[in-house]
């Protein structure tokens, strides 16, 4: 089906809805007037306009009274064949208007806000074209509870998507304060973006960085130029999708053994995979290649990488990150 946004606002769509019912029953009260000589009113005998206002407005919202019939068969066929589908008509509008005026969105206000009471540990995803998507099944796919996954967007279809895999999502413009207030950004544990342009994705990332300054921000970015700016935005981890796609091109033409191999370390449905993590109290003092789960190859150590080749993986420090590559059906418990 073919949809598209209404370009009217809900106020006109409800002045809209209020001038056809307002029509259509100033129509019954013109008619009822004319045949005013067809109707008996068994309080005074007489039917004034009043009469007729009155007969119009209980007749098309119920069965009526008996104070005021018609007489004729032409006033009868009038009220069965325009008055009672009018009936009808006036309640599946009345209705669909309470619905969606008031009851939708209250209940959509209700469900936001007891959301928001439990939502914290969160994964914040920022748009959710092509690489957001990924990111998403990914997450799924390497364990991650798609009820911790809060996807933000415009886009109302690929936003249900999203929702149908069991994420939290939200309609609205992630460059603005606002939105990052109504996502809980504070108690998230980490954030996506992927807006899908580069200034966009790059305005999205002040915008959470000035409200979390400690937060971790994996941004994507499409030209090699912004991975500057992106880092400058305050982004921790700046992925350009291109430059990867030409690691994995490069890498076959020395064999595809490594484009493999590297394809096998970045899904969580290859027979291994990257695993990061905190190391323990215990493991304090270790070499690296005694403490890994699997192949330690990196320490995370006050923003500076450590291969394990070099003389500082001799001896971890407390508080240091390791990078292991690990078999790609273990999924230890990440920090």
């Amino acid at each position: 089906m073919l949809r598209q946004k209404s370009p009217l606002s809900v106020t006109a769509q409800l002045l809209i809805r209020l001038g056809i019912l307002f029509a259509l029953l100033s129509f019954i009260v013109l008619v009822h007037w004319i045949e005013r000589d067809a109707f008996v009113d068994n309080v005074d005998g007489e039917l004034s306009f009043a009469d007729a206002i009155y007969f119009t407005m209980i007749s098309a919202t119920t069965t009526g009274y008996g104070d005021i019939v018609p007489v004729t068969e032409r006033a009868r066929l009038f009220d069965a064949l325009v008055v009672t589908p009018a009936r009808i008509f006036f309640i599946f509008i009345l209705a669909g208007t309470a619905y969606s005026f008031v009851i939708k969105r209250s209940w959509e206000k209700w469900l936001m806000r007891r959301i928001q009471k439990t939502l914290e540990n969160h994964i914040v995803v920022a748009g959710y074209g092509t690489s957001g998507k990924e990111a998403v099944d990914e997450l799924i796919a390497r364990g991650e509870d798609p009820a911790k996954i809060l996807v933000i967007d415009q886009d109302g279809e690929a936003l249900a998507h999203a929702e149908r895999l069991g994420c939290i999502v939200l309609q609205a413009d992630a460059t603005r304060d606002a939105t990052m207030e109504e996502v809980r950004l504070r108690e998230a544990a980490t954030m996506i973006i992927s807006a899908g342009r580069d200034d966009t994705s790059i305005l999205i990332c002040l915008t959470a960085r000035h409200l979390c300054p400690n937060l971790p921000i994996s941004l994507a970015v499409r030209a090699e130029d912004n991975e500057f700016p992106a880092r400058a935005a305050g982004a921790t981890s700046v992925i350009n999708p291109t430059s990867f796609a030409g690691l994995l091109l490069a890498g076959s033409a020395h064999g595809m053994g490594i484009a493999d191999y590297l394809a096998d370390l970045a899904s969580a449905n290859g027979r291994v995979r990257l695993h990061e993590r905190t190391i323990e109290k215990f493991e304090v003092g270790k070499p690296l290649k005694e403490v890994a789960i699997g192949l330690g190859v990196r320490i995370l150590r006050n923003g500076q990488s450590i291969g394990f080749w070099e003389e500082g993986a001799q001896e971890l420090q407390d508080g240091d990150k390791i990078i292991e590559i690990i078999p790609g059906f273990a999924f230890p418990p990440c920090n």
